[in-house]
């Protein structure tokens, strides 16, 4: 049985890309076709055009792994280890941080408000 697996396994792994592309490139024509015409006047695609929008928003945007390599945890474990007291200096800097952000973005000033 295992070997039989093994062996076959070098003839579905390929097949199962394969499909799996072809399914996804269907997906992104029907959806392209179905939407974007009506909305944005654009004109159709041919599931090969389709394919080669999927493959090259992979190559630009990413294969899967998505956000920051080490997961959405990293700042858990950073403030963890941290003493209580270097938790209140670290949010207190943060705010200061934000709150800088903000008035340079939208021209929040103390100035502005006093008038």
């Amino acid at each position: 049985m295992k070997k039989i697996f093994y062996k076959g396994r070098f003839f579905f792994i390929p097949l199962g890309i394969a499909s799996s592309l072809a399914l996804i490139s269907f997906i992104v024509m029907a959806l392209w076709n179905n939407l974007l015409p009506d909305i944005i006047n654009v004109s159709t695609i041919t599931f090969w055009q389709a394919m080669g929008i999927f493959i090259l928003s992979k190559i630009l945007f990413g294969f899967g792994r998505g956000g920051h390599k080490d997961g959405p945890h990293w700042m858990k474990h950073k403030c963890g280890n941290m003493t209580p007291e270097e938790r209140e200096r670290f949010k207190a800097e943060m705010k200061n941080r934000l709150c800088f952000s903000r008035k340079e973005h939208f021209g929040d000033s103390e100035e502005q408000h006093n008038i």
